[in-house]
């Protein structure tokens, strides 16, 4: 048996839905790399009780190491550390260094407000201060420390805000108190195959036939997931099944090689970024309102192939921004292959561009016929020499469903144009 590990997600906003739980996905990601198994992941509210109780459970469950997040600021409702102490049977002891550390870091952050009492936040952050006796302390990145108490199991406790606790993370892996907690891990390997274009269940006949005819197919642990309209299938197996998984990605390629767009787990928005170095793309949106040029756009350095995007929601917008014809919309209607053309050209010539994206649809709830379902969306693809590739499709799902995945049709489109 591996080691194993549990994860508490403390804050009463986390556990009613105000905030979206960022940790708990990426800690668990984290574990899985260090071959590591995750146990469970819980979530409580912020009482005493509560968090006491996920340490319990997760002791009781024989895990090697727990790790917490949240509840490390000053205030009351911050408790986790003195919770943890009291689990572990630890006295909390103030820590002069790290008292004058975050004091530091306080002082510094209200310089910009002279009328604040420095004095009384100063006393307010002491708290964060105590640290459960004997444990290891995590240099804040913003004014919470992190602790690591060592013990059966061993506890990490990090902050809250995922831009402290990802940097802090590896600060704690390398205490002796967690490797020795994980030191019965195994060492696995981890690859991912990205697909797009085949149905969940098109890929799930496939694995039960490679079930079959792969030797060895049980030491491959297989996980799929459909996101964004693609289906990423990740394999874990130990170094010593390389053969094994050799022969599934074998199996994958003879039956859905089309469909294979990354066997190294690169994202299609990477590669369609390398492929758009030296041109300059333009899009024009009508149902996305823009989310293809935020995609385009969120790589760093995408200034250098981005010359803009037009959000052309109305027909008038349409016309009058991209020049299409009116015309043409009175015949064709807004949601058609011409008027998506159109919005194509339109926007190769408002930039000057080399290549261009245009997108045209019915993303819903209402405003679909019987001809022109919701759901109904056009692509089309223009590049300067005169390549053009346009699409119609139905697509499955409710607004955002709709609206996320035609921006994945279009990076595909985009990516088999200029491969």
């Amino acid at each position: 048996m591996s080691a194993r590990a549990g994860i508490v997600v403390t804050g009463t906003e986390v556990l009613t839905g105000r905030i979206q739980d960022l940790n708990g996905p990426w800690l668990a990601d984290r574990l899985l790399e260090l071959g590591v198994e995750l146990a469970h992941i819980t979530m409580c509210g912020d009482r005493r009780g509560d968090i006491e109780a996920q340490l319990r459970f997760l002791a009781d469950e024989g895990v090697d190491l727990i790790i917490t997040t949240g509840g490390l600021g000053p205030t009351a409702d911050d408790m986790t550390v003195d919770t943890v102490a009291r689990f572990s049977g630890r006295e909390l002891v103030l820590d002069n260094r790290l008292e004058e550390k975050i004091a530091d870091i306080v002082s510094r952050l209200m310089a910009r407000f002279p009328d604040v009492d420095a004095e009384a936040i100063r006393v307010a952050n002491r708290k964060q201060a105590l640290i459960p006796e004997g444990a290891d302390v995590i240099d804040p990145v913003g004014t919470a420390p992190g602790v690591v108490v060592p013990g059966s199991p061993t506890v990490v406790v990090l902050p809250g805000p995922p831009r402290e606790l990802q940097p802090m993370w590896p600060l704690a892996l390398q205490t002796a108190a967690v490797q020795k907690a994980i030191a019965g891990r195994t060492v696995y390997r981890q690859e991912m195959v990205r697909m797009f274009g085949l149905p969940e269940s098109g890929l799930a006949d496939t694995l039960r036939d490679a079930e079959r005819e792969v030797d060895g197919f049980d030491r491959l642990e297989i996980t799929t997931c459909l996101r964004r309209g693609e289906l990423e299938v990740v394999t874990r197996f130990e170094p010593d099944a390389a053969e094994t998984y050799a022969d599934l990605m074998a199996v994958l390629r003879d039956r859905h090689g089309d469909a294979v767009f990354s066997e190294d787990g690169s994202r299609i928005d990477d590669q369609v970024a390398r492929l758009l170095t030296g041109r300059r793309i333009a899009t024009a949106e009508s149902c996305t309102g823009g989310l293809l040029a935020a995609r385009l756009t969120d790589l760093a350095g995408s200034s250098a192939y981005v010359a803009g995007a037009v959000v052309a929601y109305a027909n008038d917008a349409k016309s009058g921004l991209l020049g299409v014809d009116p015309a043409l919309i009175e015949k064709h209607g807004a949601v058609s292959e011409p008027v998506a053309e159109a919005m194509a050209d339109g926007a190769l010539n408002r930039f000057g561009a080399d290549t261009a994206v245009a997108i045209t649809g019915i993303a819903g709830p209402g405003g679909g016929t019987k001809e022109k379902p919701v759901g109904t969306v056009c692509f089309s693809l223009k590049l300067a020499d005169g390549t053009a590739v346009t699409r119609s499709m139905r697509m499955p799902g409710d607004r955002a469903d709709i609206r996320e995945r035609s921006t994945t049709v279009a990076m595909h489109l985009l990516r088999r144009a200029l491969s």
